[in-house]
C-alpha cells in the first residue's frame, strides 16, 4: 500500500477535501504515486490525518470522477492508468522575462481608443435595443447581419472610396480574424508583412503555418515572387506612421499582379487623419487584387471584437463557405448593437470627437519628444513614433515604468529591421496621465552625465 505524505492546512482558505485531492493529484502527476498503487482506505487515512472520514471520502470521490483513481470492488482504491507508464510531467512554472513590465501600469499602447464620455447614453441605448430584440433561432449567416452589411457598405463608399454592395461585405471578429479567414482560403505560400509591422498580424500568419517574409516598411515593393499574399497598412503604417505614397501603391499592385499574390489591406487608423481628408483605400484601385480589412476596435472598443472584410469575389465565396461549415460568425448581440451605433450616428460622433482630441494630444507629444530624436508624424491615429538610439529608448522606457506607464519600444515591432525608439500611444489615457508620462519620457531621453 502506498504511503501518502499529505499535510492539511486547517487555517488555509481552501476546503480540506480539495486540499487532499490536490495533494494526491500532484503526486500522481509527479510519478510519486504510480498506476496500480493501492491507496489507504478513507477510514484509515482520516484517522492518520486527524480529520473526519467525510473529508477523505469526498477527496477520493472527486479523484475517481476525474479519472485519477479507481475503486475496485472488495479490494480498495487504486491509482488509475497503465502500470509501467511513464509519469506525467507538470508544466514548468512561467519564467519572468527581463522585459516583463510591472503590473498596474497605464499602458500607452497603439490600440486603445479615447471615447468621449458624453456619448455614453447612446452606447447604453444601443444595448437596450439589443436586449429588447428577438435573437435568431438558428445559426447566423456567417457573412453577418444583412442590415449591418448594408450600413457598412454605405459607410465604406462614403468614407473610404470603396464602392461595394452589402453582399460583398463580411462581418468578422476584428482584422486578425479576417486575416485568418483569408489565409485559410489562399493557396500555399509565404506571406509578406511590413517590417516593422503589426505584431498580431505576424502572429496570425505564423499560427496559420505560413512563413513570414519581411517587407521593409516605407520602401516600394518590387517583387512578391513566391508569396501568396502581402499584408500592408497603407493608410497609416503601423508603427512608423506615414501614409503609403501613390507611386508605392501602384508598385505594390503591379508586384502583386506579377506574382499572382493577394494584397491584404488593413485600413489601420484611416478615420483618424487630422491634417487632411482621409486618403482613399488601396482597395479602391484594384478590387480584384486587394482584400480590405476594417475594424471597430479603434473607433468604438477593441473588446467588441468586430470588423469587416471586403475580398475579391472568388476568395470571398471560399471564405463564406468555410465559415458556414464551421458555424463561424460574429456573435449576434455585438452585430445588432453595432447596427444601432452606426444607424444612430454614434460611431461618427465618437470618431469626430476623438479626432479632435488626438490632434491636440499629437501636438503636445510632438512638442515634448521632437527635441530628443526623429519624430515620425504623427498626422493620424492615436500614437507617435520617436526614432532614437537603443540606449535612449530603454532609458526612457524604464523612466516611464517608474512613473507608472508602460511604453512600447519600436524594436518590439521589428524583426530584421534595425530600428530603435519609442511608440507612444495617447488614446487610452487622460490628459493628466499623458503629461506625466511625457515628463518621465523626457527625463529618460536626456543624455546621462
Amino acid at each position: 500500500m502506498a504511503s501518502l505524505a499529505v499535510t492539511l492546512d486547517r487555517a488555509g482558505g481552501a476546503p480540506l477535501p480539495r486540499q487532499l485531492a490536490d495533494a494526491v493529484r500532484a503526486q500522481v502527476v509527479a510519478g510519486t504515486l504510480r498506476p496500480g498503487d493501492r491507496l489507504p482506505s478513507s477510514r484509515s487515512l482520516a484517522a492518520e490525518l486527524g480529520c473526519s472520514r467525510a473529508v477523505t471520502e469526498q477527496a477520493w470521490a472527486q479523484l475517481v470522477a476525474e479519472g485519477w483513481l479507481e475503486g475496485r470492488h472488495g479490494r480498495g482504491t487504486f491509482v488509475a492508468g497503465v502500470p509501467g507508464a511513464a509519469p506525467l510531467t507538470a508544466p514548468p512554472a512561467p519564467v519572468a522575462s527581463a522585459r516583463d513590465e510591472p503590473t498596474g501600469l497605464v499602458h500607452l499602447g497603439t490600440g486603445t481608443p479615447w471615447i468621449d464620455p458624453r456619448h455614453a447614453a447612446a452606447w447604453r441605448r444601443a444595448w437596450r435595443e439589443v436586449a429588447a430584440a428577438r435573437p435568431p433561432r438558428g445559426y447566423d449567416d456567417p457573412r453577418g447581419l444583412p442590415e449591418l452589411r448594408e450600413l457598412l457598405a454605405a459607410r465604406l463608399g462614403r468614407l473610404r472610396g470603396l464602392a461595394c454592395g452589402p453582399d460583398e461585405v463580411a462581418v468578422v471578429a476584428g482584422t486578425t480574424d479576417g486575416l485568418r479567414h483569408l489565409l485559410g482560403a489562399l493557396p500555399p505560400g509565404p506571406v509578406a508583412v511590413e517590417d516593422p509591422g503589426y505584431r498580431a498580424a505576424v502572429a496570425t500568419v505564423e499560427a496559420a503555418g505560413r512563413e513570414v517574409r519581411d517587407l521593409p516598411a516605407l520602401q516600394p515593393v518590387a517583387d512578391l515572387g513566391g508569396c501568396a499574399a502581402a499584408y500592408v497598412t497603407p493608410a497609416h503604417q503601423h508603427p512608423l506612421g506615414p501614409t503609403m505614397p501613390g507611386p508605392h501603391r501602384v508598385a505594390l499592385l503591379a508586384a502583386a499582379r506579377a506574382a499572382d499574390a493577394l494584397v491584404v489591406e488593413d485600413d489601420y487608423d484611416s478615420e483618424f487623419r487630422y491634417d487632411v481628408a482621409p486618403v482613399p483605400a488601396l482597395a479602391s484601385l484594384d478590387r480584384a487584387r486587394v482584400a480590405y480589412l476594417g475594424t471597430a476596435s479603434k473607433s468604438v472598443a477593441p473588446s467588441m471584437r468586430l470588423g469587416w472584410l471586403v475580398a475579391p469575389p472568388a476568395l470571398a465565396d471560399r471564405v463564406a463557405a468555410q465559415r458556414a461549415r464551421t458555424h463561424d460568425a460574429v456573435p449576434w448581440p455585438v452585430q445588432r448593437a453595432f447596427v444601432a451605433l452606426l444607424r444612430d450616428g454614434y460611431v461618427d460622433r465618437v470618431v469626430r470627437s476623438a479626432r479632435r482630441v488626438y490632434a491636440a494630444r499629437a501636438a503636445r507629444v510632438g512638442a515634448a519628444l521632437a527635441p530628443h530624436g526623429e519624430l515620425a508624424g504623427p498626422v493620424a491615429g492615436m500614437y507617435a513614433t520617436l526614432r532614437t538610439s537603443a540606449e535612449a529608448a530603454e532609458r526612457a522606457r524604464r523612466a516611464a515604468a517608474a512613473a507608472g506607464f508602460a511604453v512600447p519600444l519600436l524594436a518590439d515591432h521589428a524583426r530584421s529591421a534595425e530600428l530603435h525608439g519609442l511608440v507612444v500611444g495617447f488614446g487610452g489615457c487622460t490628459d493628466e496621465q499623458l503629461d506625466r508620462a511625457l515628463a518621465a519620457l523626457v527625463r529618460g531621453l536626456q543624455p546621462t552625465v
